[in-house]
Order: C-alpha cells, then structure tokens, then sequence
C-alpha cells in the first residue's frame, strides 16, 4: 500500500497511534497461548488490547544547586524482567533501534509494527471486501497460525530461559533442606570452560556470555537462543518487533512473511488471498510469480489497466496501485 500523491509507503505515510497499535496486537495475542499479554476493555464486548510494558528509568542529574532528574521512558521493553536485565537488553540494541519515546528508535519500532503485522492480515475489516467464504477461510487461517507458529520472545540469561527457571527455583529449594557438596576444583579448567562454552546464538553461532541476556523462542525449543540483534525474520531480516514471531520449518519469521509463505499476498493492495483458487478470474499473476488482484494490476497515475501499455513515461512510475 502506498500514497498515490506522495508515493511515500504506508508506514511512513500513515505512522499509527499506541491505542491502534495496542488494539492491533491485543487482538493478535488474544485467543492464543500469549492471551495473558491482553487486557479485557471494559464495555468493549470482549475487546482485548495489548498490555505493552513500558519502561521508565530516572537517573538524577548533579548539579551546582538542588539535584535535579532525567527520565527515559521506553515505550516497549521485555516483560517480566527487573530493570537492571531490561537495561542490559536495551544496551544490546543499536541506539537508533531502541524504542526510546520521540526518538526515531520509537518511530522504527512503530513502523515495524505496521510493516511486520499489518492488520489486514488478522482482521477482515482492514481488508477489501471479502465474500462470506473468504472471511471464513481468513478467521480458520488466523487461528491456525496462532495455535501452531505464533510466538513471543522471552529474554532470560542463557539456561534461565523457560523450564530452566523453574528448575532453578526447585533446586534452591533442596538446598534449602538438603546441602549440596560442591563440585571438586579442577585443575586444567575443564569445569570453568565448559560455562564458558555452553550456549551457543542460534543466529550467528557464537558464544553467547553467560552474565548477557538472550532471547528465547518457545516453539522453537529452549536448546536455542539468540542474541538480542540476531533475533530476527529470516526473509527480511529485520528485528523481529516487541519479540513477535512465527516458527515455520526451522526458522524465525515476521508475520508478515510467514503469511505470504503459505498464502499469495496482491503487489497492489498487499492483502493476503483466501480463497484458495490459484487460477481464480479476480486474480492476475505475472511472469515472476508476483500476483495482482485485477483491479489493482493497473497504474497508480492514471488508472490505467497494465495489460495494455498506459501514457505514462515508463513502467517503474506506472507501478501498480
């Protein structure tokens, strides 16, 4: 989807607000096993918003006179995590990818919501018009892909992600009842270098630190981490937005391509098909692969239909709608 007037993308043409933003992903997470990031909106007939963790840091500044304060506020940060972890996660990050309020790294970041998640792909009434069978078809999809690929990221320290939490706290609790011996010192390292060496980024492959947090894909197995910017979609390869992913055949997906993996998206209007019919009459594929619904195959400048040559100067302005 792009500006017929300015040319300029959606995203950055039409940047969304947090209550769009937060309805978007409320309904997204809801029904599925992350429905405990939701919140119910009351009177809103079972409506659920995203219930976004946001993150304020206050350092106090030193000055001549009285001590004053400055206040960092993240408009998304890691759930679940006490604020020395989160800091450190952030760290991680490229400084103009951390989604600092009304900085570009919160823009990026609401950017990357609209272009990794758009709603049309999860909410028929963002889309053009659909026939009965396609909204059905579009609803079976949707919860499809949220019992079997949908995911959020966990950030933990490496072998704290998941059933290991839990196994540490069971240990804590023997030792509590019952000490346990220590393990005998080494002298050729062999204990101190294997902690060294255990985990390995999934990503790029290196090591990653036992002291730095990593990020954690349920679907995918807590055998595996990634470092924080490793994390990403492995078509676009981009950082995968609020830790948002989809498991598909091994690797890690934005929603965004995991729904073009399994269905043909129009170059036009960017909307996913659902009515399974690869030769349907409504449809137009070029010599690419690249499909059209055909009213949308035709130029953005003067409407004309792209299967005849329109009066345009060339075919790149004449791009379709």
């Amino acid at each position: 989807k792009a500006c017929v007037q300015c040319r300029c993308s959606q995203e950055d043409h039409a940047p969304s607000s947090d209550v769009e933003d937060d309805r978007k992903m409320g309904r997204l997470l809801a029904d599925s096993k992350y429905g405990h990031l939701t919140a119910k909106v009351k009177g809103g007939d079972g409506l659920r918003v995203y219930k976004r963790n946001r993150m304020i840091i206050t350092n106090p500044v030193v000055s001549r006179k009285d001590p004053t304060f400055n206040t960092i506020t993240y408009d998304w940060a890691p759930p679940g995590l006490t604020q020395k972890l989160a800091m450190q996660y952030m760290e991680l990050l490229p400084e103009e990818r951390r989604p600092v309020a009304g900085t570009e790294g919160a823009l990026y970041r609401r950017r990357q919501l609209m272009r990794q998640l758009p709603g049309y792909d999860e909410d028929p009434s963002h889309c053009h018009s659909l026939s009965e069978a396609e909204v059905k078809a579009m609803a079976q999809f949707v919860m499809s892909y949220k019992d079997d690929a949908l995911g959020v990221g966990e950030v933990a320290l490496p072998g704290e992600g998941g059933a290991a939490k839990e196994n540490t706290g069971k240990q804590k609790n023997e030792k509590g009842s019952k000490e346990q011996p220590n393990p005998e010192p080494t002298t050729n390292g062999t204990l101190e270098n294997s902690k060294k060496s255990q985990y390995h980024c999934s990503g790029c492959g290196e090591l990653a630190a036992l002291d730095s947090p990593v990020v954690y894909a349920e679907r995918a197995g807590y055998e595996k981490q990634w470092h924080p910017t490793c994390f990403v979609c492995a078509e676009c390869g981009e950082a995968l937005v609020d830790l948002v992913y989809f498991w598909r055949k091994g690797t890690l997906l934005c929603g965004r391509h995991y729904c073009q993996s399994l269905r043909p998206r129009c170059g036009g209007c960017d909307e996913v098909r659902h009515d399974f019919l690869i030769f349907s009459e409504i449809f137009h594929q070029e010599a690419n692969g690249q499909f059209y619904h055909k009213e949308h195959f035709c130029c953005w400048q003067c409407g004309q239909s792209l299967s005849v040559q329109c009066g345009c100067s060339s075919r790149c302005q004449s791009k379709p709608v």
